[in-house]
C-alpha cells in the first residue's frame, strides 16, 4: 500500500499544478474490493487523476505492450501493478491475472474504449470491463472524466484546467440466467458505456451522445432494455475483444 500512497502524492503535486480537479460522488466508491472501475480514456493523464481523485488503495489495472519497454513508465507502471497487453487481440493471459487479481480482492480499472480518444469523445467501447465483470461477478463503478483532454493544451497557454471527475454508483450486470455469450458481453458492454457517458459533459459522449440506453438513463430509468439485443457499435459485435488499457 505505501508505494501507492507516495505515488498519489506525486500525482497530487503533479495536478495541482497543471490543473484544478473537481470531484463528485466519492460518497460511491465502495469501501473494500473487488470491483470492476470503468473510465472514459481523454488523456494520459487519466490514470493520475484517478489515482487523485480516489483514496489510497492498491490498483490493477491495463496498459498497452508497447509501455513495458519504456525506460522509466515501463518499471513504474510494472511496480503500480499494471498487466501489460497486446491491444487488438484477445490477449487471454492478460485476461486470466486479471480474474486472478479480482479475486483476490483488488480493485481492477481499465477503459473498455482500449486507447485514448484523439477526438476528446468516447469511442465505441470494447468488452473487456464486461467480460471481467461477468466473469468475477463483481460490480462494476462508473467514472466519467470530463476536460482531460484539454489539459495539456491549456498548460501550454499558462492556463490550469478545470477537470470533473464524476464517479456514479456501483450497479451489477444483469443475470441473464447462463453463461454470457459473445453478443450479451456486447449489450453489456453498451450498458457499462451509457453509465459513463450519463457522467460526462455532453461534448465528451461521442458515440454514446444518441442513445436510447442514455434518454432512459438520465430520466431516471433502466438503460438495459435499449442496449440489450440493440446493435452496439463494436465493429466485431460477436468476438470477445481483448481487455482495454488506461
Amino acid at each position: 500500500m505505501w508505494r501507492f500512497r507516495i505515488s498519489r502524492l506525486v500525482f497530487l503535486l503533479v495536478q495541482n499544478i497543471l490543473c484544478r480537479l473537481v470531484v463528485v460522488g466519492r460518497e460511491n466508491i465502495p469501501s473494500d474490493g473487488p470491483y470492476v472501475l470503468a473510465v472514459n480514456h481523454l488523456s494520459t493523464a487519466d490514470i493520475g487523476i484517478i489515482f487523485v481523485g480516489f483514496p489510497p488503495q492498491e490498483w490493477r489495472y491495463f496498459a498497452g505492450e508497447k509501455w513495458a519497454g519504456h525506460p522509466l513508465w515501463g518499471p513504474l507502471m510494472s511496480w503500480l501493478g499494471v498487466i501489460f497487453v497486446n491491444r487488438g487481440e484477445v490477449d487471454r493471459g492478460a485476461l486470466r491475472e486479471a480474474l486472478a487479481a479480482l479475486e483476490d480482492g483488488a480493485t481492477f480499472a481499465l477503459a473498455p474504449e482500449g486507447t485514448r480518444s484523439k477526438t476528446g469523445t468516447m469511442q465505441p467501447g470494447k468488452d473487456g470491463a464486461a467480460f471481467l465483470a461477468s466473469q468475477a461477478g463483481v460490480p462494476i463503478l462508473p467514472v466519467g472524466i470530463s476536460n482531460s483532454d484539454v489539459l495539456f493544451a491549456d498548460f501550454r497557454r499558462l492556463r490550469r484546467a478545470t477537470i470533473t471527475m464524476r464517479i456514479g454508483r456501483p450497479f451489477s450486470l444483469p443475470d441473464l440466467g447462463r453463461r454470457p455469450r459473445g453478443r450479451d458481453l456486447s449489450d453489456f458492454t453498451c450498458l457499462i458505456m451509457t453509465h459513463i457517458a450519463a457522467l460526462v459533459e455532453p461534448r465528451h459522449r461521442g458515440a454514446y451522445g444518441d442513445t436510447p440506453a442514455l434518454a432512459a438513463l438520465l430520466a431516471g430509468g433502466d438503460p438495459w432494455p435499449a442496449c440489450a439485443g440493440a446493435t452496439v457499435l463494436s465493429e466485431e459485435p460477436e468476438r470477445l475483444d481483448g481487455p482495454a488499457g488506461l
